[in-house]
């Protein structure tokens, strides 16, 4: 953008200035900075709190602990066992709830069985009086 300046050497204070002025801005941005930098500490103080530290470890199957395994077509298996009908899986879930320490009862259930053969078992455990239930499934493959 062009300006005009007077060539006879006579200023006028009407002249057009086509500059930004921008002390303005400057100092208005200074401000602001140093308002934030004093109210940002004071913001994030935090009580120190040493926080424990956690490791997630493989649980390991103790010789005590059971394996019922569902196939995809709804048989149960006691660990290795195939179960002939319902009565005779509560029958052994009641034997094993009374032992102390009660064991652990791990499901191992097939990707493509129904989910209702699944909850059978469940529902058996729980009326057998079993506490400690846990799922045993596979990682996933990271791709």
């Amino acid at each position: 953008m062009a300006v005009n300046v007077p060539s006879d050497g006579d200023a006028d204070d009407d002249t057009v200035v086509s500059t930004i002025n921008t002390t303005p801005l400057v100092d208005v941005m200074l401000v602001l900075l140093i308002i934030f930098l004093i109210t940002i500490p004071v913001v994030t103080h935090t009580v120190p709190v040493k926080l424990p530290t956690v490791a997630n470890q493989a649980s390991q199957t103790k010789p005590k602990d059971i394996t019922i395994a569902i196939n995809k077509d709804g048989d149960v298996f006691w660990d290795t066992t195939l179960m002939k009908d319902n009565a005779e899986l509560l029958d052994r879930l009641h034997k094993a709830a009374v032992t102390v320490p009660q064991p652990a009862v791990h499901i191992r259930g097939d990707m493509a069985a129904r989910y209702e053969y699944v909850g059978k078992v469940v529902y058996d455990l729980q009326r057998s009086g079993i506490a400690k239930v846990g799922f045993i499934t596979e990682r996933p493959t990271n791709n």
